[in-house]
């Protein structure tokens, strides 16, 4: 029963803090986005959410998982947001739960789900890679699986990852674990076996290849994740593609050193295969801070059976406590994710940061062509129906654009910031008010303020509107 009490009692934590969920801008736009493929019945295959960009090839490779969201919003608002992202991060965790507890015991699993959540919450986020996050539990289980039997996964765990492609660009990931978990097999196999095993792993490889591009957009899923991957400078623009930073003590860090002092210290050895695949989870989770909810799940993963071979006695240790008759758990789950969930279902919505309401209204009623924006204000504006400079869908802008873009609304190259404003024509500006650009706008007779708040600051340009009279709000 414990995997059952692990994701309720997530999922209960989940609606508690359910606003935490809402705290990323690209949420408004991956709603958006799924709202538009359920009413075209389409993915899209160019851009016509920017004014920039309009045409450019792009292509959406959470095609699926924001079909879902749209369709969460629709029939519950913010609530239906909040649930539909909870119950998959519940499930991850009660798969998470099963797959520890039947080598390392309920006691160490506890302590490893602790460690794991408290990692990971920070970038649980109402986005679609929550809704992948199970699944590639389930992967790495099957996978893992496999491998400590020292045989080949079944073809059928292929279904997976063509679900995984549909969901979320990480399916990428899930495929270049096949290669270590599968020397990890080869390294544990007898040598009369290892000839046919490797053929076994390699042909479940190609399948899996074959199967990651079942998606509307075919093969060219596989070409988008290597897309963002070559953004360059730009990911360390994106806080979440940004390299981890340890200026101050913090959580992450704590786990690594204590991780390495319990090993120094108790002298715990592991596998030579399987500290190669936990030196690349370390290193994905260094360079960016977003591969950091990867790191706490399947780490723990990875390490379970090591774990559980170097101190049996303590992975052998259960917890005593009275199950109740199978014919009450069904119902009584029920009964339990019904009642967490019922009485928060209206008390959801962003805050105020990535929600400059007032700010757009102002904007739109002056009915701008053409809105320079800061980058993390791109995904309501979508929301609201305003073509945007930028916004959070990186590959489509691509480095040089989105470097350009950060340096001239910084000011750092001052010249760029208005040449930039003249090339594409901008009518009217909305950037927050420490972006030095808002603050030189103040000052250039042919701008007008025409609204300011704690969270943005909104500026005209007064030649394009010749019949206005201004007054800043």
């Amino acid at each position: 029963m414990l995997p059952l009490y692990v994701g309720l009692g997530v999922y209960a934590l989940l609606l508690v803090a359910g606003n935490r969920l809402l705290a990323d801008p690209d949420s408004y736009w991956q709603i958006t986005i799924g709202q538009w493929i359920a009413a075209h019945r389409a993915v899209p295959t160019v851009d016509t959410f920017s004014f920039t960009f309009a045409g450019e090839p792009w292509i959406s490779t959470q095609w699926l998982a924001q079909v879902l969201y749209g369709q969460a919003y629709a029939l519950g608002g913010w609530a239906g947001v909040v649930v539909l992202t909870a119950l998959p991060i519940a499930l991850t965790y009660a798969l998470l739960a099963r797959f520890l507890e039947r080598r390392v015991g309920a006691i160490a699993t506890l302590v490893l789900l602790s460690i794991s959540f408290a990692i990971a919450l920070p970038h649980l986020l109402a986005r679609p890679h929550a809704l992948a996050l199970p699944v590639m539990v389930a992967w790495v289980g099957a996978l893992l699986d496999a491998s400590e039997r020292r045989d080949a996964p079944s073809f059928w765990l292929v279904a997976l990852v063509a679900l995984w492609a549909n969901l979320h660009g990480s399916f990428v990931f899930g495929l270049m674990l096949v290669a270590p978990f599968a020397l990890d097999a080869l390294v544990n196999a007898g040598t009369p076996w290892r000839r046919e095993l490797l053929l076994r792993w390699i042909a479940f490889g190609i399948v899996a290849l074959v199967a990651s591009c079942l998606t509307p957009y075919g093969w060219n899923s596989l070409l988008a994740a290597q897309n963002i991957l070559n953004l360059g400078e730009a990911l360390s623009i994106i806080r979440e593609w940004a390299p981890a930073n340890f200026s101050s003590f913090g959580l992450f860090e704590a786990c690594i050193l204590g991780g390495l002092a319990l090993a120094l210290f108790t002298g715990v050895t592991f596998p030579p295969v399987r500290i190669l695949i936990l030196l690349g989870l370390l290193h994905m989770a260094l360079a960016h801070v977003r591969n950091a909810d990867v790191f706490a799940l399947v780490v723990p993963m990875v390490l379970a059976a090591p774990l559980a071979a170097n101190f049996p006695k303590f992975a052998n240790v259960a917890i005593a406590a009275p199950l109740p008759p199978r014919a009450f758990v069904m119902p009584a789950i029920v009964a339990a994710i019904l009642t967490v969930t019922i009485p928060v279902l209206s008390t959801y919505a962003p805050n105020n940061w990535i929600s400059p309401s007032t700010a757009v209204t102002i904007l739109k009623s002056y009915n701008p062509k053409r809105v320079f924006n800061d980058y993390d204000l791109g995904g309501y504006l979508i929301w609201r129906g305003v073509p945007t400079y930028i916004d959070g869908r990186t590959e489509l802008y691509g480095e040089d654009f989105m470097v350009e873009h950060n340096a001239a609304s910084a000011l750092a190259k001052p010249m760029r910031f208005f040449e930039l404003l003249d090339q594409y024509k901008i009518d009217a500006t909305i950037l927050r008010r420490q972006t030095a650009g808002s603050k030189l706008l103040d000052r250039m007779p042919e701008w007008q303020q025409v609204y300011s708040d704690d969270v943005a600051v909104v500026h005209i340009r007064k030649s394009a509107f010749p019949g206005f009279s201004f007054q800043k709000k």
